[in-house]
């Protein structure tokens, strides 16, 4: 099962993840009778911060294309690699990776069934390097040992086991050329120069099919060869469907392509189009929700099934042929389940589950005998906690829209259906994007906040994926507008419900989700009671003039949906709506954290407000980590900075908090600002010597 969202090519503005506390290899899960048995510790129970962001045993398991062998990712000395092992024994798996920084959580196989192949940056940097890994002689190789590079694997094909397609920009940082790599040699042949385009779409065939590249107004053309060197219009999308429709693939013979579509509707259908006569067929659609995962088989890529997310995952399967294995799948386990690998022959399947309450668990399916074999769970030590409940809400925003929502209630708390028995102190979590979602699940910082008493509740606000693209594109140019309004809508809500004290809510985010908490303390300054902004931009007009190089050649899509900052109009409007513009209106505690290498948002934005803060006598804290990007990867940095968010939060909620303690060891934390205003911090980090 593959997800098809638009900004996998692209990249995101501002993808959020710190750690791994989202952690969740699929979008199902088990519990039921699969269910561990053992006696849970009860729910009042202080879960350890270890236990949420420290490495997960187990996650990302793959079986090879030959079906010999499966690999996963697990600690090695703190630090993630990849283990291989025999298929039915994965307990003899070792380690064939040496990362000793980081981690790897990017990694996939090659169809030798030799090789594993894996991505890394450095320091958070996003400057990827794509590895080989020869399982017969345990050479590692660097397909692109390239400085300030940022690689991107193009395409993966049966045909060619001993190849893949690598984008690499090192002749001109803004756009990716096409390389085609020997992995066992590394070898490199230039496929092609690319000039103009965002990306290009390749078949299995490693032919350049589409090359895709901005309009002016925001929208994207797709082109095709002309068959004499140059380049023909295959279609034009406006801005309006921009980011709901793409065209991600081809069928067997290369004939027929796949594509998701918004044109002419509101959300994203599924849809043929045979390239000789033109003909196009929607295969599959939903009126709530756009297409959003696929299953596509590994050698025929005919299209087997297909998802939307409007609540809850829910698949419609085509293929007549994998009906019995859905079926049974469904059986083996309540919740979600995500089918996450596959052998060549299809007779062996990966197959995760997630809940919302428990860590994911892993089987390995056999199809022919129509048996799934329980393999392990991602983080075993959750088992023995009693973890709350994520329940799905739908709050109406002011001018008449539906915002789904998730919300969780502290496993402790007397309830009457979804709402606690007293209005509680609440975190209001903000996702990143904004062209992202929240989605259902297991989800950490929820299950860690829930837990210390707090209230968590996660909106999708407009400009959310997967709700269609009227949804989407609600969200033009209302970063500080309408954007907002409908978070402050799901407080109100939660207020009026009883589920909220007015005056203990918190504001929380990453990427996009720490601008709108740097916007809730400026724009809306008595709604909140403190906010934790992690990586958010302060300057809309400094975060476009410093987005990534490669980034530029899409540039219109982000002025036509954020604001045009090469014109002073536009600059003008961005200002507007900008919490550094405000930053005298903060009345409320804030608590900053930044990784000094972030490419997306550079560490200025955070710089420049906490020295605002500073000249206005305004207290903040500032958490900086010297070896950190966009989020916090390494599970030391995160801890770390929760052990400080959750001592914060205690301070301004009142809700239980564990001691720092060591949970500094091995982080490379550093506070430029304000260690004063966290109970513990400063003692903490003189203890450790930072």
């Amino acid at each position: 099962m593959k997800d098809y969202c638009k900004w996998v090519s692209m990249g995101c503005l501002a993808v959020f993840a710190v750690g791994c506390a989202t952690n969740g290899d699929g979008n199902r899960s088990t519990m039921s009778a699969n269910r561990t048995s053992s006696v849970k510790n009860p729910p009042t129970t202080l879960i350890p911060r270890e236990i949420i962001f420290g490495n997960p045993d187990k996650a990302g398991v793959q079986i090879s294309p030959d079906g010999k062998r499966i690999a996963y990712l697990a600690p090695v000395d703190g630090v993630l690699n990849v283990w291989v092992g025999p298929v039915d024994r994965p307990e003899a798996a070792k380690p064939v990776t040496d990362d000793r920084q980081r981690g790897i959580r990017r990694y996939f196989w090659a169809f030798t069934s030799h090789h594993v192949m894996y991505m890394q940056d450095k320091g958070g940097d996003e400057n990827w390097r794509v590895y080989s890994v020869n399982l017969k002689t345990d050479k590692v190789i660097d397909l692109t040992p390239m400085e300030k590079v940022a690689a991107r694997v193009q395409g993966v094909s049966h045909r060619f086991p001993n190849e893949i397609l690598v984008a690499v920009n090192d002749r001109d940082p803004k756009f990716h050329d096409i390389y085609r790599i020997n992995i066992t040699t590394g070898e490199r042949v230039l496929l092609r120069e690319n000039t103009e385009f965002v990306s290009f779409l390749t078949d299995d065939d490693y032919n350049v099919r589409f090359g895709q590249k901005s309009t002016p107004d925001g929208g994207m053309e797709f082109l095709e060869p002309d068959g004499h060197a140059g380049w023909k219009r295959f279609t034009l999308v406006g801005q309006k469907d921009a980011l709901t429709t793409q065209p991600f693939g081809f069928d067997k013979s290369g004939k027929t392509l796949y594509m998701v579509d918004s044109r002419g509707r509101n959300t994203a259908a599924l849809k043929t189009i045979d390239l000789a006569s033109g003909r196009e067929k929607i295969v599959g659609q939903d009126s709530k929700a756009d297409i959003g995962g696929l299953m596509i088989h590994p050698v025929e890529k005919t299209i087997e099934a297909y998802s939307v997310n409007y609540k809850r995952v829910k698949w419609d399967v085509l293929d007549p042929a994998i009906k019995r294995d859905f079926r049974y799948l469904e059986s083996v386990a309540d919740g979600d389940f995500n089918v996450g690998s596959r052998t060549l022959d299809d007779k062996q399947w990966i197959v995760s589950y997630t809940v919302d309450d428990g860590p994911v668990r892993y089987y390995r399916y056999d199809r022919e005998k129509g048996k799934a074999k329980f393999l392990f769970t991602n983080r075993s030590s959750l088992e023995q906690y009693t973890l709350a409940k994520m329940n799905p809400v739908v709050i109406k925003s002011r001018d008449g829209l539906d915002l789904v929502s998730y919300l969780t209630i502290p496993a402790s708390v007397k309830r009457s259906g979804i709402r606690p028995a007293k209005p509680l102190p609440m975190v209001l979590f903000v996702h990143g994007g904004p062209w992202g979602r929240d989605s259902w699940g297991y989800h950490g910082y929820h299950q860690w906040l829930s837990n210390r008493g707090y209230a968590v509740l996660s909106v999708n606000f407009r400009a959310s994926t997967g709700f269609g693209k009227d949804f989407i594109n609600a969200g033009d140019k209302e970063w500080s507008g309408k954007m907002h309004d409908d978070l402050i809508d799901a407080v109100n809500w939660a207020v009026a419900s009883g589920v909220a004290q007015e005056d203990k809510v918190a504001i929380m985010g990453g990427s996009y989700g720490g601008y709108a908490t740097l916007a809730g303390l400026t724009f809306t300054p008595n709604v909140f009671a403190c906010g934790v902004d992690i990586v958010g931009p302060s300057n809309l007009v400094t975060l476009l003039n410093t987005i990534p190089p490669y980034w530029a050649p899409m540039i219109e899509l982000f002025t036509s949906r954020v604001g045009d900052h090469r014109t002073e109009e536009g600059r003008s409007m961005l200002r507007e709506a900008s919490p550094l513009t405000f930053v005298d209106r903060i009345s409320k505690p804030l608590l900053i954290g930044q990784g000094a290498n972030d490419p997306r948002v550079k560490q200025s934005e955070a710089d420049q407000i906490v020295t605002a803060m500073s000249s206005k006598n305004i207290p903040v804290t500032y958490v900086l980590f010297p070896d950190e990007g966009h989020g916090f990867r390494r599970p030391e940095n995160s801890k770390s900075f929760n052990a400080v968010t959750e001592a914060f939060l205690a301070k301004n909620l009142g809700g239980r908090f564990e001691p720092i303690g060591d949970d500094f060891a091995g982080s490379s934390i550093k506070v430029p600002n304000g260690s004063d205003q966290v109970p513990g911090l400063g003692a903490a980090l003189s203890a450790s010597g930072k």
